[in-house]
């Protein structure tokens, strides 16, 4: 579907508010560069605010070198934004790894109000359950092994793993889950069906995606969130947690996925098209973009 989309709105009496939110996990490429000047294009012609938050929060992948090469790729793509970890901000920190206590604010908030469970369930223990499909996104649905009240039993951790709990929030089962697109239009997801029970919390002690997007989103004041379309069944999950959490969540725009030449969506470990590698080949930013639509939906060439 190619259709021009419609212009970015903030909510009545709320100033446009956008971000870019990559992970130094590894090199950005082309897709993250694609996705984030969508974002930026759309606040700019809202006249409104970009932030940029580094979600660094995986201890075993997040390395200082890719955050520096993270803002020099950034800039050399021709991104600039207003907030962020470079130029600070009110919002402040703007490094994930600086918010733990608002993430852990959050859990207690979530915990008090029994809307999450610990749950000692492996990845394995989870692909290795009869009953449990694949979601919409293909992540396993939990299949309420430790779940409050499955099978008749209290809610104490089930799973075969020694390790220390993680968090697990509890989906209403049945509800639909509405929300308009900026790109696609009305989607309807089903709890229980599309996504199951999801973690917040990991068992290593770090907040998982949802939680930490869901919060720092809301205290950022974001109005407006850009990202790929692998990521829809996740703006779900986390318009639960907005709910649980009592915020206002924002505007949703997702982004068309660059894909390989397989038809693969692009990843980092799609390194010939990290934006550092296509500017060693001697690509400039303009080439690279010169097929993108200025507004709305952007088509990247390889």
């Amino acid at each position: 579907m190619n259709h021009r989309p419609n212009p970015p709105e903030a909510p009545p009496g709320r100033p446009y508010r956008g971000r870019l939110a990559p992970s130094p996990t590894g090199y950005l490429h082309l897709g993250h560069a694609r996705t984030f000047w969508t974002a930026r294009e759309r606040a700019r012609a809202a006249g409104g605010v970009l932030v940029l938050r580094s979600e660094d929060l995986d201890p075993d992948r997040c390395r200082p070198e890719f955050v520096v090469a993270m803002l020099e790729d950034l800039r050399w793509f021709g991104l600039d934004w207003q907030e962020g970890p470079d130029c600070g901000g009110p919002h402040a920190p703007y490094e994930q790894s600086r918010r733990i206590r608002w993430y852990r604010e959050a859990l207690s908030r979530l915990q008090a109000g029994g809307q999450v469970y610990p749950c000692t369930c492996s990845r394995k223990d989870i692909r290795a359950a009869v009953a449990a499909p694949q979601g919409a996104d293909d992540e396993p649905i939990y299949p309420g092994t430790c779940r409050p009240g499955f099978g008749g039993r209290t809610g104490e951790s089930r799973g075969t793993s020694a390790r220390p709990p993680c968090w697990r929030f509890r989906v209403p089962d049945g509800e639909v889950i509405e929300f308009v697109d900026g790109r696609l239009g009305l989607q309807r997801l089903v709890a229980g069906r599309d996504f199951g029970d999801f973690v917040v919390w990991r068992p290593d002690g770090v907040p998982a995606y949802q939680l930490a997007c869901v919060v720092d989103d809301a205290a950022m004041g974001i109005t407006e969130v850009v990202r790929g379309a692998d990521l829809v069944v996740s703006t779900a999950r986390q318009l639960l947690l907005y709910r649980a959490l009592e915020r206002r969540p924002p505007a949703f725009y997702h982004c068309a996925l660059v894909t390989d030449a397989a038809g693969r969506r692009l990843a980092k470990r799609h390194d010939a098209l990290s934006l550092r590698a296509l500017r060693a080949q001697g690509r400039t930013p303009e080439e690279l973009r010169a097929g993108w639509e200025s507004a709305g939906e952007p088509i990247p060439q390889l």
